[in-house]
């Protein structure tokens, strides 16, 4: 196995301008991975696709493609990890609901070759369902956490990650944010990327079967080996506590939290503090940290999870805990280094005398009273946008059509001037929701998806309506790509008929159609003729999207 080495800044490093998903790729293949898996969700889509455009990755054959769901993609990296080899496998937070199963069971198993869970978590919902926090994941699998504070520190936690993993046999989860997974900083890099695993088997192969035997024997060592996964984060590199003048207050700051601290006192935090980046929490230093000051503000990105741990365990008239969950900081969206020192003041008032008053001259307000807001919109140009023009006005027709929706461009029909879908809840839920309508008894019900969603957790839905022939219409808008993330390669490509045909659709039901302007009329004409079938139908409806078409017409 590679060793993990301590991180080193000296004169020999490489700088380099990345992301900090950028960085974290980078210090993957410079730590000796042999594959990356993943499917594309913002704010994670850079990883993979830094590791497919990189030279190193290209010239050794790291595997690089993109999985069909992100169950598949934890499936497969921990096949690698089986065979000793380093893997990792990164998604979006809502993602790792859909690879909770073999992640979860993957603590389990165990690890052979290092394996990362990369999780980029998104706060304030820039491009998600929910504000979900996947440190929550890690505690409940009983993994260790990384949570970077910084673009270097996401570079130097690959290969750290890989050694933790290897050492304790076990995955580890890395926890991003969307500001520091879409921001850019300099990150000194090793000039030269490090040797990949040889092929190897598990010391022990009994455990990789869970079997219940098997796994009792497992989740005993599993609950034994937290005492080691605490020892090692109270001798991270990325954890430590730091002394203050003012022992009125300390603070302990979570991941990018830190850095926001950190803002606010360009010459020095005064007050006790404790950072964390490597999780299971490290209670020695929790308790010294306590044992010097009256009350501690937590500030963490994402949801209450070390408050809510620290109020359970620490809170006391004489050990109070601030945070989250007593209104210091905002329970919702991003925190920031303004609301950072808003929470200070508050519990320190005199921190507000030593700090500058925002300029009352400079117009911000009278400014942002300017700025219209402008929501996503389709492109002009989408085939999304046909098809929508052709099922509005099928669904004219009816009293009470009902349109069920799923995650992807074509989500934007929901807004003006489309108006079309009424729901939309996770991948895939679009055909099982409309199944479930139908069998309310629900006419129309219709589901509209795209072929990479479709792909991803849309089958196995659509396999339940074959079973019942239930009496509803599947409209899937193929525009031959994973748009929403950037263009990225759709798993259905070309076989969605076929996929579709493996299934058991009724060839007679199945069909497919040029969702163009001139075909407006012609899809709507279909639409209302499948509506009325009494059992299942599938419209494919395609256009290639129009960014990709832009690409590809320019690179050839």
């Amino acid at each position: 196995m590679n060793e993990n080495k301590p991180t080193d800044h000296s004169a020999s490093k490489v700088k380099k301008l990345l992301l900090g998903d950028e960085a974290l790729a980078l210090g993957a293949i410079n730590a000796g991975l042999s594959g990356a898996y993943a499917y594309p969700g913002t704010p994670s889509t850079e990883i993979l696709e830094f590791v497919q455009a990189n030279p190193t990755a290209r010239e050794r054959g790291i595997h690089s493609h993109w999985s069909s769901n992100e169950k598949t993609a934890v499936e497969e990296a921990l096949g690698m990890s089986f065979c000793g080899k380093r893997s990792m496998v990164s998604m979006k937070h809502v993602g790792l609901n859909v690879a909770a199963d073999a992640f979860v069971n993957s603590a389990m198993t165990g690890t052979n070759g290092g394996m990362l869970v990369i999780s980029a978590d998104d706060p304030s919902m820039h491009s998600s369902q929910n504000e979900q926090d996947s440190r929550f994941y890690a505690r409940f699998a009983m993994t260790p956490c990384l949570e970077p504070s910084n673009q270097q520190e996401a570079y130097d936690m690959a290969a750290y990650g890989f050694g933790l993993s290897e050492k304790l046999r076990i995955p580890v989860v890395v926890r991003l944010v969307t500001r520091l997974s879409h921001s850019r900083a300099q990150v000194a890099t090793e000039p030269e990327a490090a040797q990949e695993n040889t092929m190897s088997y598990p010391r022990n192969p009994r455990q990789w079967v869970l079997m219940p035997g098997n796994s009792r024997v497992r989740y005993r060592q599993l609950i034994a080996d937290r005492e080691l996964m605490e020892q090692e984060s109270a001798a991270s590199p990325f954890n430590s506590l730091t002394d203050g003048t003012d022992t009125s207050l300390g603070i302990l700051a979570s991941g990018i939290a830190y850095n926001y601290v950190m803002e606010c006192f360009p010459e020095g935090c005064p007050f006790p503090l404790l950072k964390i980046s490597q999780y299971p929490l490290p209670k020695k230093m929790i308790k010294e940290l306590f044992s010097k000051v009256d009350r501690v503000l937590v500030a963490e990105e994402g949801q209450p999870v070390i408050e809510e741990m620290l109020r359970g365990l620490l809170d006391t008239p004489s050990r109070q805990v601030l945070g989250k969950l007593d209104g210091y900081l905002p329970r919702t969206g991003e925190l920031t280094p303004d609301s950072v020192m808003e929470a200070l003041v508050k519990a320190v008032p005199s921190l507000k005398k030593e700090t500058s008053e925002p300029c009352a001259a400079c117009g911000c307000e009278e400014l942002k009273e300017l700025v219209v807001a402008r929501p996503p919109a389709l492109c002009q140009g989408c085939g999304h946008r046909d098809v929508y023009a052709a099922l509005t006005a099928a669904m004219k027709q009816y009293d009470s059509p009902k349109v069920f929706g799923d995650i992807g461009c074509y989500t934007l029909g929901w807004l003006s001037p489309f108006n079309a879908i009424d729901t939309c809840l996770d991948m895939g839920a679009s055909i099982t929701m409309a199944k479930g309508a139908a069998d309310a008894g629900q006419h129309p019900s219709v589901a509209i998806i795209g072929d990479s969603t479709f792909t991803h957790s849309g089958m196995t839905g659509l396999l339940d309506a074959v079973n019942e022939n239930t009496p509803m219409t599947v409209v899937i808008s193929d525009n031959l790509t994973t748009g929403m993330t950037g263009g990225q390669d759709s798993q259905g490509t070309g076989k969605l008929e076929d996929i579709c045909l493996g299934l058991g659709v009724d060839r007679a039901h199945l069909h497919t159609i040029d969702s163009l302007p001139k075909t407006v009329e012609e899809m709507k004409a279909l639409f209302l003729s499948e509506f009325e079938h009494k059992g299942l139908s599938v419209i494919v409806a395609r256009r290639e999207c129009i960014q990709t078409a832009r690409r590809h017409a320019k690179k050839n």
